[in-house]
């Protein structure tokens, strides 16, 4: 279902992220440079929104978690980096991971400024606002929920598995994703940000770690329904290991729609470019396949979501989106341009 709700392109997009992890931080670092370039660019971004998951329970972020009853601040601080408008020291000060085997050892700085702003403040929403300001971050981040919320799993064998680390080696047996407490409700500034939105987005990132967590929060399926906006699914580029095995770009697709089956999405995007013999070895050693490229058939839709195909890779040795191309066609599908269906010719299997 196309809305057509923004075709003046003399007022900016009200845009919405939904995800987290590396995924989503790579997306706002490309969207960030159309936010107020009204003079600059034909299409522009006048409010930018993320709702970042906040299930995480690995590494610098669980420690905090743990230790200070803390919202995992992880996700939250890659995005506030992505949106900086600082690209140099401040932004290198907050990736900065402490050496050593001691207690500060492996922690980074970032975490570190927004577990010190929750104490100060006693507020984690109001922390992550501050952090923002002090980065000049081009954009409006959301914890998904300010509840201490935990991931689990019921597996296919009837056991149950907590925690987000655990969850992220065992996608394949999961019977049924779920949310602990189930009813955590998001900020109200959440809601809002989704009822004004032109554009929503959910993806790229961890299908069951990143993406479905914000979308199980309690209401946000119903306000992403209700939206008028124009909703777009942006596939990833390779299965993970012990989360998606063998996942098609159609299977991605049909287990958000399991989980919230009210939501339906215009815009399918997804990588057609092969990587690397290289690449293909590297990945394929550690356990994962690039989706998207291994047919002759291009089907023209998934789950009645029009696919919009393109070569999104970046350079460098990660197999990663190039954030550039894909805030460009992102763009696009929101003004539902008839060119988007030749942003790149060629033929894949989704």
């Amino acid at each position: 279902m196309k809305h057509h709700l923004f075709s003046d392109t003399s007022t900016g997009l009200n845009f919405v992220t939904i995800g987290g992890g590396n995924g989503l931080s790579t997306l706002l670092s490309g969207l960030k440079h159309f936010v107020d370039a009204e003079d600059t660019e034909p299409i522009w971004i006048e409010n930018l929104s993320a709702i970042v998951a906040v299930t995480d329970d690995g590494g610098s972020s669980g420690r905090l978690r743990d230790e200070l009853q803390m919202l995992p601040p992880g996700d939250i601080r890659n995005c506030m980096v992505a949106l900086s408008e600082d690209s140099q020291l401040l932004s290198r000060l907050f990736r900065h991971r402490f050496r050593g085997d001691g207690d500060l050892g492996g922690h980074i700085f970032g975490n570190l400024f927004l577990a010190a702003l929750t104490e100060i403040t006693g507020d984690f929403a109001e922390s992550v606002k501050l952090s923002s300001e002090i980065l000049a971050s081009k954009g409006h981040i959301y914890p998904a929920t300010v509840a201490d919320v935990r991931l689990a799993a019921e597996l296919t064998d009837g056991t149950t598995v907590h925690g987000e680390t655990k969850i992220g080696h065992v996608g394949h047996l999961i019977k049924r994703l779920y949310l602990e407490p189930a009813d955590c409700k998001p900020m109200p500034e959440t809601l809002a940000a989704i009822e004004s939105a032109n554009v929503i987005t959910v993806g790229p990132g961890s299908l069951f770690t990143s993406l479905l967590p914000p979308i199980l929060v309690d209401g946000v399926a119903d306000a992403l329904a209700a939206s008028r906006a124009t909703k777009i699914f942006v596939c990833n580029l390779m299965t993970q290991p012990g989360e998606t095995d063998g996942f098609s770009a159609r299977h991605h697709l049909e287990i958000v729609r399991e989980y919230a089956p009210q939501i339906d999405f215009d815009y399918v995007i997804v990588n057609n470019h092969r990587i690397s013999e290289h690449q293909a070895e590297k990945y394929a050693d550690e356990g994962a396949e690039q989706i998207g490229v291994h047919g002759s058939v291009s089907p023209e839709t998934i789950e009645g979501a029009e696919i919009v195909y393109g070569n999104l890779l970046d350079d460098g040795e990660m197999v990663r989106h190039n954030p550039g191309k894909l805030a460009q066609v992102m763009l696009l599908c929101a003004l539902q341009e008839k060119s988007i269906t030749n942003y790149e010719l060629g033929i894949t299997n989704a």
